[in-house]
């Protein structure tokens, strides 16, 4: 059975929620504090469950009360932690979250125990994490070789390798590192910076970026764009195809891993068989259905519910639970 093979970060998310952000020296009062469950790997391994998939997450904690209360929840999942590492005198990761009226957010990152995921532990990981039949979803909370490595060594099994670079990071835009990559899952303003341009929504701008990232190696960029949709680039830099996902429209209320539910169930999409243009419908309705929930782990998502929000809407209904075998 083909599994969702996560690397990424785990952390515990402080949430205030505001009327707006406070400017620089300012103080905003008034607003509801939250702790919960976070980190992208996490938030991407938990909706890629959710999503329907068997999940494998690779990740680390410290040794402190958080890391012990982030695993049992975890395990609570029935997401599989066999290669999760507990770092002895280390703290668990921790971001600080302001949301904004609306569901807008800002984010800062203390990375923690993520930031001791090396290069060497990949490499000593089992030839059987990177089976051929598996799909491995990474991003960049975690140190960059540790996800090269990840990737070169997924590449070299025949696994669907889906990035998410976030946060940005320029170096990532390497011939060698890219060739790896299939699925390459940006946000507009992520594009931007790893190409080197300014941030743009613009068709034409998103196009002549993505070529950017094509001619570079990878298959597809798929470029999320929030409540615009998201556009799939794919095909070599002379003949891009160009495809709009449009997007699922509903009252958000907070969009804090919104990106993540959209990773996590693309993923399991892909290991389900789904063709990549289905498999991004897929995702963006868990994305749209995530933002109607406060917090960022999207743990209300079931398959039923995100067929249930394709099948409301004027899109094709012949998404299923099963797709069709996919091409990349």
């Amino acid at each position: 059975m083909a599994r969702v093979i996560v690397i990424g970060s785990t952390n515990i998310d402080m949430a205030i929620h505001l009327s707006r952000f406070p400017d620089a020296g300012e103080t905003v009062l008034g607003g509801n504090f939250i702790r919960g469950f976070g980190g992208k790997g996490a938030n991407q391994a938990i909706a890629s469950k959710s999503a329907g998939a068997t999940v494998s997450f690779l990740t680390a904690v410290g040794d402190d009360a958080a890391g012990e209360e982030v695993r049992n929840h975890l395990a609570s999942l029935e997401i599989d932690l066999a290669y999760a590492q507990r770092i002895s005198g280390t703290p668990t990761g921790v971001a600080l979250i302001f949301v904004a009226h609306g569901g807008e957010n800002r984010i800062g990152v203390a990375s923690g125990a993520n930031a001791c995921l090396t290069r060497e532990w990949v490499e000593q990981l089992p030839d059987s994490v990177f089976d051929d039949e598996n799909v491995l979803l990474t991003g960049l909370e975690v140190p960059l070789p540790t996800v090269i490595c990840a990737v070169e060594r997924a590449r070299r099994a025949g696994m669907t390798v889906i990035v998410n670079p976030a946060p940005a990071d320029p170096s990532l835009i390497d011939p060698q590192i890219l060739s790896n990559i299939d699925i390459l899952t940006p946000n507009h303003l992520e594009l931007a910076a790893l190409t080197g341009q300014l941030p743009s929504m613009e068709q034409g701008d998103l196009s002549r970026y993505a070529a950017t990232l094509l001619e570079a190696g990878v298959k597809h960029v798929l470029v999320t764009l929030g409540s615009g949709g998201s556009r799939l680039y794919s095909g070599p830099p002379e003949s891009i195809r160009e495809s709009f996902i449009s997007p699922f429209k509903v009252d958000a209320i907070d969009t804090v891993g919104a990106g993540d539910a959209f990773n996590g169930a693309l993923a399991a999409a892909i290991a389900e068989g789904f063709a990549l243009e289905d498999a991004t419908q897929w995702a963006s309705a868990a994305a749209a259905l995530s933002v109607t929930r406060a917090g960022a782990q999207a743990t209300h998502l079931t398959p039923k519910t995100i067929i249930q929000m394709i099948q409301s809407t004027t899109r094709s209904n012949r998404l299923a639970p099963t797709g069709q075998p996919q091409q990349t």
